[in-house]
């Protein structure tokens, strides 16, 4: 009997081989006999991810409360499967993985974080070797430089470190509305606007995605706080849907179309994101034309069989729980495994594209330091002049001695927290930059803020989790006679204030976060006041990733810089831009307003909560529980300027803001028609009339004729920036309107209309600041498209509208 059992285990081995020879294989045999040949436990094994373990305790000894969109506990510890940051499986610090089947030549795909850079772990087990990765500028930057191309070229750049670090896609680009300052992850996104979104996400994917990886955008759709994000329910009225919370991602996907798309963790109208086919499969594929795969935010939803049917290909980053649920749901009927079929076809779909598949021999070795240099570039294009007195800036050269007021001044933000931070080598603080560029900080001050720096962050705690943002350290307190001292030995004073943010939690309305603290309030005055009693000028710089209030304090200095998080080489753009060597040309991207209150949403933000939390549930927890939660965007389609403009606010610096060393002409305005007929250009002359070269962003705007229904006071249409402009130079840019751009949003009909009717063109350098305008008339009013009748509220939402 053992030598009958024997014969058969080696019979056995011997046609294992010949049995694999034959099964179908990837890329070579057509994908539905692929994707016949797997069996039920391996087709619910591809659309579940590997799984992932937080940093932290191990898993036996953490409390096994299961994370909302679970159907049980965490993966156990012996499940293996990328942890984030400390991932030993393929690359360490990925944050995901999907399941590989190698009998039928099907690897695994790797994915990772982010939308300001690659964040992979920097070091490894027995390994002495480092693996950073590039601090690009944050989304709020990269908007504010208006400028496709150099968006396409950081995305080159960080999807060669994509590819060079062996992963497959990266999740990214954020482009989620801003629609309220005090969002947590509004440094990851764009702007207010959905067609300056929708552009400048597609320049980052088309940028990424020439280097042969993919992008995953996010988060699909609505998700516009972090309170409550597994549980918040937005309720949202179609037409505000379709005009101002998907348009951007529709703009991306047609002009890009991503190799994958992220649904977001929150409810629309009802629905979980991840669970609506209304969402996913009516309007993302039926009525865009979406090709790729849809993957869950991690550990998004709660059902994953509604998840499945809805078109959400893909389960990141994957339970044990989920698998059985699928498994026993095909097997009671209650799921078609011919839906699991399609899911399983759309991801081998994006796997023929992916590096991993193709076998590329990634060298762990991207050009660091000639991305540093891109980083450097777009940096200083998106940085914003918001003041520049009596020009202040760029310093004189007779300004040398400098002296650098602010705790941020010595330890620069780069980024934001959470999944958006990124592992870098460094970040080149203001003093640096500034030594960089050949001034001489003064020691004294440099000296006390260093001491101090260093005593406070000592006796700080560790931080808990990368998801944590440090608490910001109090100014520290200077007397007016140390700062007239500093005042004799110096030619000019910098004071820079910051502020950061991430994911999981959202920014708070009080002093500290959206309102500057009474201490940074009295340095920015103290010293102020002290160099202008020598005849000498303050500038602030702002160091933040959002929005922060200004009107109480921007008359008092005599220049302010709008950094933003500006990545690892900021002191490096800051500098150049202080001293001169890059004319600033960036321009707000988000509204700056006057008070919290006159923001249009500021009375609901973040949503009200609809029983009372218990210590386990606060809001803030990342990928734990969190309280049945509920927003209704009583704002509509008047979001950012759209409302100030519609409704006559005035804000602190509107949208489209932004000064210049130089100054432009615009003239000759020029329009192909005076009548509508599908398509129409629009052409402006603008002329360096200043005495430095610069560049220029000029912008289009529409207002529509009155009709059913009723319209903002203007829209961007169009924009675009200069070349760089020598005194003196002229250049010719011209603008496309399509029907698309003329039409708003019927819910009646479900379709997009044009009214008939004249129609203004305003062309400005801000949404304030229109310098010409012209008119053309659609004789009949147009059906510009039909959609799907998709994510109907269920009751009418009472939504602001203008007088």
């Amino acid at each position: 009997m053992k030598r009958i059992f024997g014969s058969l285990i080696l019979f056995i081995l011997l046609i294992a081989p010949a049995i694999s020879q034959n099964a179908p294989q990837l890329g070579k045999d057509p994908l539905s006999k692929v994707i016949a040949a797997m069996t039920l436990e391996e087709k619910v094994s591809f659309v579940v991810g590997t799984g992932m373990r937080m940093p932290g305790p191990p898993p036996s000894t953490q409390k096994q409360n299961p994370p909302d969109g679970q159907q049980g506990p965490p993966p156990p510890a012996a499940q293996q499967g990328p942890v984030v940051g400390t991932t030993e499986v393929l690359v360490d610090g990925a944050a995901g993985t999907t399941f590989a089947i190698p009998r039928l030549g099907i690897p695994a795909m790797v994915v990772a974080d982010g939308p300001a850079g690659l964040r992979i772990s920097p070091t490894r087990k027995n390994d002495n070797a480092t693996y950073y990765c590039t601090a690009f500028p944050v989304g709020s930057l990269l908007a504010s430089t208006w400028d496709r191309d150099l968006v396409n070229s950081v995305g080159k750049a960080i999807g060669n470190e994509v590819l060079e670090y062996g992963v497959d896609v990266l999740l990214g680009p954020g482009m989620n509305i801003q629609r309220n300052p005090l969002c947590g992850r509004n440094f990851e996104y764009y702007s207010e606007d959905p067609f300056l979104t929708g552009n400048i996400a597609a320049s980052m994917v088309n940028g990424v995605e020439s280097q042969g990886v993919g992008t995953s955008i996010k988060h699909f759709a609505a998700n516009n706080a972090e309170t409550n994000r597994n549980s918040l329910n937005t309720i949202v009225s179609e037409r505000a849907l379709r005009e101002i919370y998907l348009e951007g991602f529709r703009i991306a996907v047609s002009q890009s179309q991503p190799w994958t798309v992220m649904s977001s963790y929150n409810l629309i109208n009802g629905t979980m994101a991840s669970e609506s086919p209304d969402l996913l499969t009516m309007i993302l594929r039926n009525d865009w034309g979406f090709k790729g795969l849809v993957m869950s935010d991690w550990f998004g939803g709660r059902n994953p069989v509604a998840q499945m049917t809805a078109g959400n290909d893909l389960l990141m980053p994957g339970n044990p729980d989920q698998k059985k649920t699928l498994i026993n749901a095909v097997k009671e009927g209650k799921l078609d495994v011919k839906l699991l079929d399609r899911n399983i076809e759309k991801i081998l779909t994006i796997m023929l594209q992916s590096p991993r598949f193709k076998g590329y021999k990634y060298s762990n070795k991207p050009d660091l330091k000639a991305h540093a240099a891109v980083t450097r570039q777009s940096a200083s294009e998106g940085m914003v002049l918001l003041k520049n007195a009596d020009n202040t800036l760029p310093f004189a050269p007779a300004v040398k001695n400098i002296a650098v007021f602010g705790n941020i001044s010595y330890d620069l933000i780069s980024g934001g927290t959470g999944s958006g931070d990124v592992n870098e080598a460094y970040t080149v603080s203001l003093v640096e930059g500034l030594t960089n560029d050949g001034y001489k900080v003064n020691e004294d001050i440099k000296s006390l803020y260093t001491h101090y720096l260093d005593l406070t962050k000592a006796g700080r705690p560790k931080q808990r989790s990368f998801f944590m943002t440090p608490p910001q350290i109090a100014e520290l307190i200077l007397n007016q006679d140390l700062i007239n001292g500093i005042v004799e030995q110096t030619d000019a004073a910098i004071i820079t204030i910051g502020r950061n943010a991430g994911e999981g939690r959202d920014r708070s309305k009080e002093e500290g976060d959206f309102q500057l603290t009474e201490q940074e309030k009295q340095l920015i005055r103290e010293v102020t006041i002290g160099y202008h009693a020598k005849g000498k000028k303050a500038v602030v710089v702002l160091n933040v990733g959002g929005v922060v209030e200004t009107v109480s304090w921007k008359d008092i200095p005599d220049a302010i810089l709008l950094a933003w998080q500006a990545g690892q080489e900021a002191g490096n753009s800051i500098a150049d831009i202080l001293s001169g060597k890059v004319n600033p040309s960036g321009k707000l991207a988000i509204t700056f307003p006057a008070v919290y209150d006159n923001v249009p949403s500021s009375a609901t933000f973040p949503g009200k909560e609809l029983e009372k939390p218990t210590n386990q549930q606060a809001g803030g927890m990342v990928f734990g529980r969190s309280v049945p939660a509920e927003i209704t965007y009583e704002d509509g389609i008047y979001v950012g300027y759209r409302y100030y403009e519609t409704f006559n606010v005035k804000p602190s610096y509107e949208f489209g803001y932004g000064l210049s060393y130089s100054t432009f002409d615009y003239s000759n305005l020029r329009l192909s028609s005076a009548k509508f007929n599908g398509k129409l250009t629009v052409s402006v002359d603008i002329k360096n009339s200043g005495n430095k070269a610069g560049k220029e962003i000029v912008q289009l705007y529409l207002t529509a004729p009155k009709g059913k229904l009723d319209k903002p006071a203007e829209e961007l249409k169009g924009f675009a920036k200069t070349k760089l402009l020598q005194p003196g130079e002229v250049q010719t840019l011209t603008f496309t309107i399509e029907s698309h751009n003329l039409a708003s949003f019927d819910p009646s009909v479900s379709s997009w209309i044009a009214d008939a009717g004249n129609y203004d063109v305003k062309i400005g350098a801000s949404s304030k600041n229109i310098k010409l305008t012209g008119t053309f008339n659609l004789a009949k009013a147009l059906t510009v498209g039909k959609e799907s009748v998709a994510l109907v509220p269920k009751e009418k939402v009472n939504e602001i509208k203008p007088k």
